[in-house]
């Protein structure tokens, strides 16, 4: 934990020093910022690890922030806010948010997600999208060739299939909402047309998941999207 860098922005005293404490306690070195414009100046100036970030600050919103440092950064960003409804998680993740935990949060659960970024970004640098081949449990992505296996096997995939799987892998770990899937797949008219994405998801996943025992590998977050689970 020595190495991980973690920018907490949180103006709430009571939280931040719980915060704080914990991530000393774990070893964690960190940095502080009690609003958004001086989240913006440390995320610049010490290239943190990851950014836990409140999204009820006293100068711009927290999803200001997340929309500014992805202007320049991809830095997993937390956010941990009291704000609880679907259309808060759907506006942070839009603007670039890794992951968000809502207040109250237990110790337990703030460390988990720690760990859970570590693990993502070390698979970014050692078998990312960047590699030619990506591989997920017995789920193998050979990217310059358009195929995917599956138990060995070369899984017969619509073309809208296969683009669905191919940005799920990555993005694998990181919830990709409803709006953010539909872009990318299909373009900007296609945005709002949630029940066809539905519709291919369900199709990929009877392909993916054949049995009622194998791995689940996509994880439905309801009335948000969709994620790739990282299977160990």
């Amino acid at each position: 934990m020595k190495n991980f860098q973690v920018l907490v922005v949180e103006d709430d005293a009571p939280v931040r020093n719980l915060i704080t404490t914990t991530l000393k306690a774990h070893d964690y070195r960190f940095t502080v910022a009690v609003n958004g414009n001086t989240a913006v100046m440390e995320a610049a100036s010490h290239n943190p690890d990851v950014v836990l970030l409140d999204l009820g600050l006293p100068d711009i919103d927290g999803v200001e922030v997340i929309r500014r440092v992805r202007q320049w950064s991809n830095v997993p960003i937390i956010v941990i806010s009291a704000r609880s409804e679907d259309n808060d998680k759907i506006d942070a993740l839009d603007a670039g948010a890794d992951d968000y935990l809502t207040k109250p949060f237990s110790v337990e659960e703030l460390l988990a997600r720690l760990r859970a970024t570590q693990r993502r970004q070390a698979l970014i640098l050692g078998n990312s999208s960047q590699q030619p081949v990506f591989v997920n449990g017995q789920l193998r992505i050979d990217y310059p060739s358009g195929c995917a296996y599956l138990n060995g096997e070369e899984m017969h995939l619509t073309p809208i299939e296969y683009k669905l799987l191919r940005l799920l892998a990555q993005n694998v770990g990181k919830v990709l909402t409803h709006k953010f899937i539909t872009q990318s797949v299909w373009g900007g008219s296609w945005e709002n047309d949630v029940g066809s994405l539905r519709v291919f998801m369900a199709t990929l996943r009877k392909k993916l998941e054949k049995a009622p025992g194998s791995p689940q590998y996509i994880q439905t977050h309801i009335g948000i999207g969709y994620r790739m689970v990282k299977i160990e």
